[in-house]
């Protein structure tokens, strides 16, 4: 009867899934759309969300409009997505086109000028529908590398414009232009002990099982023998016909003598979810060997609204007497599926690997506010911090908080608490609650400071202090400029970097006048575009002023002459 309440509601969802349209998008580029990234892909702390096209190794391309609409955002950013605009369409769905090097025509126009009435490289508008209308085909912009991105591509999104939600390309007939005829590639298995009275092939920790190639295409496991509550994961990718790429998977469900028990379908999802990935994918696995298993059950439920589940939420009860069959399909958008089969039965042998030992004093627990302090050091962790009640190793040496380790996820922030009198009020200006890296390099954390107290807002485990930063950021020119004539030469360009709190600020100035450096954060270089129009007929002063987070500033000043004729 549950199984047939499941399997209702499975079906029911699927059949009210919105009627997409198919036809009413075009590409973004004018060559093949080729993918190095899919919609869902895992990425550190978040789901892929939209598509990755490859733009020919290079930046330039023409950037189009996919359907009639009006520039809704604009957000120009030193990491994320770059230079990004939004596009709303009358049909409720809103483009995104992101890592552009710059916008074209009227666009670009409208950029220039908001830099410069805000004064500011980093700028979000929020446009009427009747300012900037573009049509289908229309050039809005070149493709680029801005941003967090790791080469040239054009990152493109479809979302709801109402809730915002993203939705996969493929859904509006984006697969029609991709050709893609292989099967999902699956290239782990992992089984766990749910709890610690459970083992699996008398073992007490996760374990690798051995796979075989059926004469059919799929795959089967080894048997596991265990007693109690387990669960399993899997690593899995996908690729196409053309790309190369290691893509994500689109679909999985996994099934216990026939009757689906865990699985998920990535069509459309909101941002609010993202970090769940966290809680999704084997964490501790992944910080220590950068291979990212998704579990197929949650000890503790969380909110991933595309995971579809029975009342076990994944987890297999292995009973005397009873031998089962747990199945995996793994497939892609266009039906291409890979399946493995496990076969289970119960076992009371005595486990020979232990679980592994966990250094710990303290025990958290999700559901509950927690607050751990030693000496001058404290932390809280609101309720719903962390996805699972875990064993928690909290101490204070030396002046270092010894938080955990990196190993376990964190959802949302949670407090850090130093008291420290030692230092003058001028002093204070300088200090920051910083988490140390294994290499021993200092992260700066936003610190609000109240008497000798200070207190910053973290998202990660791992260890912290207090570290004080009094050396100025630095500003160098690849080749004096000083005296020089630059009539020739389009852009200056200088390189701008901070050793202990980070860049927090800079601006330019020409003629006492602010102008527009834009700042590439993979090279730590600031450019200006004589394009712009500021710069003056003879001889021009130049000044940049760079400033860190705790207020250390750095100023460059040079003269330099240039002909505009």
């Amino acid at each position: 009867m549950r199984f047939f309440i499941f399997f209702l509601m499975f079906s029911v969802s699927i059949l009210a899934q919105t009627d997409y349209p198919k036809d009413y998008f075009s590409p973004p580029l004018d060559i093949p759309m080729v993918l190095s990234g899919n919609f869902g892909e895992l990425r550190p702390n978040h789901f892929h969300a939209g598509f990755d096209f490859k733009t020919l190794q290079r930046e330039g391309l023409n950037v189009h409009a996919v359907a009639d609409g009006y520039v809704s955002r604009i957000k120009i950013s030193t990491f994320g997505n770059g230079k990004a605009i939004y596009i709303t369409h009358p049909n409720g769905y809103t483009s995104v086109y992101c890592h552009l090097q710059k916008g074209t025509d009227a666009i670009e126009s409208y950029i220039e000028k908001t830099h410069y009435k805000e004064k500011s490289f980093e700028i979000e508008m929020f446009l009427k529908p009747n300012e900037l209308v573009v049509k289908k085909g229309q050039t809005i912009a070149l493709s680029g590398n801005t941003g967090s991105s790791e080469g040239p591509h054009l990152h493109f999104e479809f979302r709801d414009s109402k809730s915002e939600k993203i939705i996969n390309p493929m859904l509006f007939g984006f697969d029609k232009d991709i050709k893609d005829t292989k099967k999902p590639s699956v290239s782990a298995v992992y089984v766990y002990p749910v709890d610690s009275k459970t083992s699996v092939n008398q073992s007490k920790r996760p374990l690798l099982l051995n796979l075989s190639l059926q004469k059919d295409g799929s795959y089967l496991a080894n048997k596991v023998v265990a007693n109690g509550k387990i669960g399993f994961g899997i690593t899995a990718v996908d690729y196409d016909n053309v790309s190369g790429n290691r893509n994500g998977i689109y679909k999985l469900q996994t099934y216990l003598n026939g009757k689906p028990n865990f699985g998920y379908q990535l069509d459309i999802y909101s941002f609010d979810e993202m970090r769940y990935i966290n809680a999704l994918i084997d964490y501790p696995r992944y910080k220590t060997t950068s291979q990212r298993v998704q579990k197929l059950f949650m000890v503790n439920p969380y909110n991933l609204s595309f995971i579809k589940t029975d009342e076990t939420k994944g987890i297999i009860t292995v009973v005397p007497n009873l031998t089962s069959v747990y199945r995996i399909e793994v497939s892609d958008f266009l039906g291409n599926m890979t399946t493995v089969s496990i076969p289970i039965s119960y076992d009371l042998s005595s486990a020979i690997i232990d679980k592994e030992a966990v250094v710990s004093n303290y025990f958290v627990k999700v559901n509950k506010d927690n607050s751990f302090a030693k000496n001058n050091m404290s932390v809280f962790f609101p309720a719903g911090t962390f996805y699972e009640d875990f064993n928690m190793n909290f101490d204070v040496k030396d002046n270092i908080l010894y938080l955990h380790d990196e190993t376990t996820p964190v959802h949302s922030s949670f407090t850090i608490t130093i008291e420290d009198s030692k230092y003058t009020d001028a002093q204070k200006e300088k200090v920051f609650i910083a988490d140390v890296s294994k290499s021993g390099r200092m992260g700066y954390n936003g610190t609000s400071k109240k008497g000798n107290v200070f207190t910053a807002k973290v998202r990660s485990l791992g260890k912290y202090t207090l570290a004080t930063d009094t050396t100025a950021p630095t500003i160098s020119i690849g080749k004096s400029i000083e005296g020089r004539w630059l009539s020739s030469q389009k852009t200056i360009q200088l390189s701008i970097n901070d050793y202990g709190s980070g860049l927090k600020s800079y601006d330019g100035y020409l003629n006492g006048n602010w102008i527009l450096f834009e700042y590439d954060n993979k090279t730590r270089r600031i450019t200006h575009n004589f394009s712009d129009g500021i710069v003056a007929e003879g001889a021009n002063d130049l000044k940049v002023i760079v400033t860190d987070n705790v207020g250390n500033s750095t100023t460059f000043a040079t003269q330099f002459f240039r002909s505009q004729k």
